[in-house]
């Protein structure tokens, strides 16, 4: 079923292997920061490799944290709603949305917020991680968005249009043999990142471009 929205369209599919077939061509969240080089678990050559179909994609849906992921986004969004009443926060399972200005590109999003008071609309994007070392505490300390993350966000407000941003992060550690989590909410408003947004869409459009002429791109490695 396809539902038009002025230049954006939803796509709502009936399984997951439909969802997953529909992704191919297009670059997503989860995988624009490997654009630009800010994907600490893919190169943009590998990106690039998997787009071309020199690369068979890692499929890690076995992993426990992806499991435990899966899991817990939609008890975490509901959470996230009894949190933030001023807003209306939807699903709508396995979809997608394309702007036909960027047709490189589509936004599978964990929810959708409607602003209770304004009618503006929002990306609810929902993290789960778990705190193994220093190093991984240093990317959420002062109230910092792991860079990876905060190019999928910005990413979705291209492909949507939307007007702001509430991520949660559901932070998890383990001390003595206890469970302690932590959760961070950030606000982002799209007037603040629109430079940033234009970055992120120039590089996209730029490397599906490389990847229509399988020019394959100077490898981008991240900070570490």
């Amino acid at each position: 079923m396809e539902r038009k929205i002025n230049m954006i369209r939803r796509l709502q599919f009936a399984t997951k292997q439909e969802w997953l077939r529909a992704r191919k061509g297009k670059i997503g969240g989860s995988s624009a920061a490997a654009v630009l080089g800010l994907n600490p678990y893919m190169t943009n050559q590998e990106l690039f490799d998997e787009m071309t179909g020199l690369r068979i994609p890692v499929d890690i849906s076995d992993k426990d944290y992806v499991i435990y992921g899966t899991k817990a986004e939609e008890h975490i969004r509901a959470l996230f709603a009894l949190d933030h009443p001023e807003y209306q926060v939807e699903y709508f399972g396995d979809n997608m949305l394309l702007n036909d200005k960027y047709p490189f590109a589509h936004a599978s999003l964990d929810g959708e917020l409607t602003e209770i008071d304004t009618g503006r609309k929002g990306v609810f994007e929902c993290k789960t991680t778990e705190l193994f070392s220093s190093m991984s505490k240093e990317k959420w300390i002062d109230d910092n968005i792991p860079d990876n993350y905060y190019i999928q966000v910005l990413h979705y407000l291209m492909v949507t249009e939307y007007e702001f941003v509430e991520l949660r992060a559901q932070i998890k550690s383990k001390w003595n043999g206890r469970i302690r989590l932590t959760t961070k909410d950030y606000h982002i408003e799209r007037s603040e990142v629109e430079q940033d947004i234009q970055i992120v869409m120039e590089a996209e459009k730029k490397f599906i471009e490389q990847v229509k002429r399988k020019q394959r791109p100077a490898l981008i490695l991240p900070t570490i």
